[in-house]
């Protein structure tokens, strides 16, 4: 790895810690604040954090192929612009109308801004030798919820939730901006590609529909544990310090078995990642279903490490698979799906712990599984060259 590919890997994981922190980790701290200040019940700010994830989802594909056609540069530092927007107009929410327009900028700037934009224009910049630098802002913004969670938390206590969204807004325009505009390179031929661009035709062929099934599965699993591990692990029979003890476990699973797929698994092929990703799940809902809520942590890191590594997968398989040809595109329609299935599920999952309990997490492990067979029907093709663009 040479100085210029670290130093986009260390600029790319800083503004991914900076958009995941302020915007898709944002309503665990702040929903139950504003929704007592504007008086509503706490439902209503999920649901606009819902839509917010479906336009994410809808906008995927042709941010996708604007980074194609133009590199990453451009793109990311417009989703600075608009995250601090969204950001700036919440803190001065006091209506659902002004709320909901709130939570459409920030999924405007949520499809232009995360991991997806972000593996995107990696791939534009280093072909099919990206896999190294996904995994490696992988690594610096798996800790976006153990910065984030904090700070917000923070804000909140010291300066009230309006001017901690202010606060998130300022440091768009002060540290994310400017580390994207500065560090990520110019992509020559820009204007020319766009003048003789025509939409590319990609059929939605056997792979990319178990790619999109995979994703969408194991992501709703990942949205659902997100919003509703501890109610589960209590359900299992975990106290409430357990539940809190084994929360705080996931984060540094995911960050550990980053360095495991960047150390170990980096010299297979992403499928044999995605594969461990979807199992590790399952293996947890398994120990905690035999031993009870004791092994409420044990649980915690087996979710976490198929969690973090799930996260380079995303990226690095339809990489792997297709090549870097029309990559950041392709990568928008596969993950669509999945975005839609985790703006969902915490609702579906919500509904189905009252009826089930801890059982739910049969659920989640069928779901999980379902997920690996779409993979175990995928065959890895034949290695290629590897390939990286010249153009930058």
């Amino acid at each position: 790895m040479n100085r210029n590919q670290f130093s986009i890997i260390v600029a790319l994981g800083t503004t991914q810690t900076l958009a995941w922190a302020s915007s898709y980790y944002l309503p665990a701290i702040l929903a139950d604040p504003i929704a007592r200040d504007l008086g509503v019940s706490p439902n209503w700010i999920f649901a606009a954090f819902s839509a917010s994830l479906v336009i994410s989802a809808m906008l995927g594909p042709r941010i996708g192929r604007q980074i194609d056609l133009v590199g990453g540069r451009s793109v990311l530092s417009l989703s600075n612009l608009v995250l601090a927007a969204g950001l700036a107009l919440l803190g001065f929410t006091y209506s659902i109308p002004v709320l909901l327009t709130a939570w459409l900028l920030l999924g405007i700037g949520m499809g232009a801004g995360l991991y997806d934009a972000a593996f995107g224009a990696l791939g534009r910049i280093y072909g099919d030798a990206a896999r190294r630098s996904i995994t490696g802002i992988t690594l610096i913004a798996g800790f976006a919820s153990t910065v984030g969670w904090p700070l917000t938390a923070w804000g909140l206590e010291t300066i009230g939730w309006r001017n901690t969204c202010f606060a998130w807004a300022a440091a768009h325009i002060l540290i994310g901006l400017p580390i994207n505009w500065l560090m990520l390179p110019q992509v020559a031929g820009a204007k020319a590609a766009i003048a003789s661009a025509v939409k590319p035709h990609i059929p939605l062929d056997r792979t990319m529909i178990l790619l999109a099934f995979a994703f969408a599965a194991a992501w709703s699993v990942t949205g659902a544990m997100a919003a509703h591990l501890p109610r589960i692990l209590e359900s299992a029979g975990a106290t409430s310090l357990q539940a809190v003890a084994a929360g705080a476990l996931i984060g540094p699973s995911q960050v550990a078995a980053r360095i495991f797929e960047a150390s170990f698994l980096s010299r297979y092929h992403p499928l044999v990642s995605g594969r461990l990703a979807c199992l590790t799940h399952p293996i947890g809902a398994a120990i905690i279903g035999l031993l009870g809520g004791g092994a409420a942590s044990v649980f915690a890191v087996f979710h976490g490490t198929g969690n973090g590594i799930l996260t380079i997968a995303r990226g690095t398989m339809p990489l792997a698979i297709f090549g870097p040809k029309n990559y950041a595109y392709r990568l928008g329609i596969i993950g669509a799906p999945a975005r839609i299935a985790q703006a969902g599920a915490p609702l579906a999952f919500s509904l189905l712990i009252d009826i089930m309990g801890s059982r739910i997490l049969i659920v989640s492990s069928a779901l999980s599984l379902s997920a690996l067979l779409a993979l175990m029907l995928l065959r890895a093709p034949p290695p290629r060259s590897v390939t990286k663009e010249e153009d930058v």
